[in-house]
């Protein structure tokens, strides 16, 4: 059957069979469901992908240089728009800045662990981050979670939204297959400072809770190097038509990526050969 007439099915009004679990029955990812495409122009969406690709190559941009890079290559904007689609995307200009005054305990609101940290084991550190991606006629999030020693993908999912949730519902995932990590390390995303994920991770009693620091462009460095992988790799060659598209062509890449795909960085072996080696 094809994919529009089983969304049809769904009755979002029964009261004991939940919309997850008719997803399932119905072989359906529930990000299919509840996804609809965002109100945004394509001349926006246009420029979306762009910044995504500028954000790429090289995340310290700010608003001024996005202005005058695109203006290179014949879009103008204001830096005002280019403030607002970044963040609708969810992106922010790292760069590294002086320490100059004591940061707000408030602000910052867990410290960073892994500075000179040796990682020797799986799940001793995973990484989870949040990163947007462009569709055909649209574009979702994709949560990820790395293992920092073996570089195994452990847990990921797509999103219409950027919802707390959404993120603890996934890392409850990760860790119900393959166990609580030692520390977990995040930026300082209103998804990972909001009250259910930090209540998710301090009810765990044994994960440390670690987080970037301001302005740091190395800190998750691991998670973002596997965005870029994806999207330079898959998304930005195929250009998924939907969130059914994204969530078939991420499964497929993430599956290449942890069981076959040599890493230079852990001895030429797949990410899932290391995990489970040392797991």
């Amino acid at each position: 059957m094809p994919l529009p007439e089983r969304k049809k099915l769904i009755d979002a009004d029964d009261k004991q069979l939940p919309i997850s679990q008719q997803c399932r029955l119905l072989e359906m990812h529930r990000s299919v469901y509840y996804y609809k495409p965002k109100g945004i122009s394509p001349a926006d969406l246009q420029l979306m992908e762009l910044i995504d690709r500028m954000y790429s190559e090289d995340p310290t941009r700010g608003t001024r240089r996005y202005r005058r890079d695109l203006g290179l290559q014949g879009h103008r904007v204001s830096r005002g728009k280019v403030r607002r689609l970044m963040k609708i995307m969810g992106i922010h200009a790292i760069y590294c800045m002086p320490r100059t005054t004591v940061m707000d305990p408030v602000a910052y609101i867990y410290p960073y662990l892994l500075r000179g940290l040796n990682v020797e084991r799986a799940n001793q550190v995973w990484q989870i981050d949040i990163s947007y991606i462009p569709l055909a006629k649209g574009f979702m999030y994709l949560v990820a979670i790395i293992d920092v020693y073996s570089r195994f993908i452990v847990g990921w999912d797509i999103s219409n939204s950027m919802e707390a949730g959404w993120v603890v519902q996934m890392l409850q995932q990760a860790i119900a297959t393959y166990g609580a990590p030692e520390i977990i390390n995040s930026d300082q995303g209103s998804q990972f400072t909001s009250n259910e994920y930090i209540s998710y991770l301090k009810g765990l009693k044994t994960v440390k809770i670690s987080m970037d620091g301001k302005g740091r462009a190395t800190d998750n460095a691991y998670i973002e190097r596997f965005f870029r992988t994806i999207k330079y790799d898959r998304i930005y060659l195929y250009r998924p038509e939907n969130g059914h598209c994204l969530f078939e062509l991420c499964r497929e890449f993430i599956n290449f990526y942890n069981n076959r795909r040599g890493h230079s960085s852990i001895g030429d072996v797949p990410p899932g050969h290391r995990y489970r080696q040392a797991a």
